[in-house]
């Protein structure tokens, strides 16, 4: 009996509001006339996997990734420098947090679930949050941005990434972002 006294409340409130002329068309032109400012930003991802100080690590592995082409099924973690040039000492602008995965048997194939977490300047604290595949082979791949903190909260957007350098005994890459960010 609660249950259709709580009905028959929503639905008054609904109707309430109904009758209030433009009350449900002015949040919503709100919603839609809020400024929106897009950001480029370019930067270069440091994938180490070998050394004394690897900043990706295997977490996870299925029982044949070590025999696949692909290594599908391995899972890695990610703690990677973001740069703002492809040299590994220029300027710290952030990290690459996150995981990927080797998803696809037929070709290199990762998905990709990271943050990009910036330490420089204004976007200092903030964040953008990257999920998506990730044809690693490929001269040019496209992922979406799906989310951000601080001056990137509301993100959406896509990441055109590049590799500019590929190691293929070692797995270590630095790739090229440029990242275009609607927030």
């Amino acid at each position: 009996m609660a249950k259709f006294g709580v009905v028959i409340l929503l639905l008054i409130v609904t109707l309430e509001m109904a009758a209030v002329p433009g009350m449900a068309q002015t949040w919503a032109q709100k919603l839609v006339t809020e400024k929106e400012t897009v950001t480029n930003l370019q930067f270069y991802f440091h994938d180490t996997l070998s050394g004394k100080n690897p900043t990706a690590v295997r977490v996870a592995q299925a029982t044949g990734t070590d025999k696949s082409p692909t290594l599908f099924g391995v899972v890695m973690m990610v703690d990677d420098p973001l740069t703002e040039t492809p040299d590994p000492k220029s300027k710290l602008l952030g990290r690459a947090q996150g995981l990927y995965g080797s998803a696809c048997q037929d070709e290199l194939g990762l998905v990709m679930s990271m943050s990009f977490v910036f330490t420089d300047d204004i976007y200092n604290g903030s964040s953008i949050s990257l999920l998506g595949n990730n044809r690693a082979m490929n001269p040019v791949r496209e992922m979406p941005i799906v989310g951000g903190t601080g001056i990137f909260r509301l993100a959406r957007g896509y990441a055109i990434a590049k590799t500019h350098w590929l190691d293929l005994t070692t797995g270590d890459a630095i790739v090229g972002y440029n990242v275009t960010v609607v927030h």
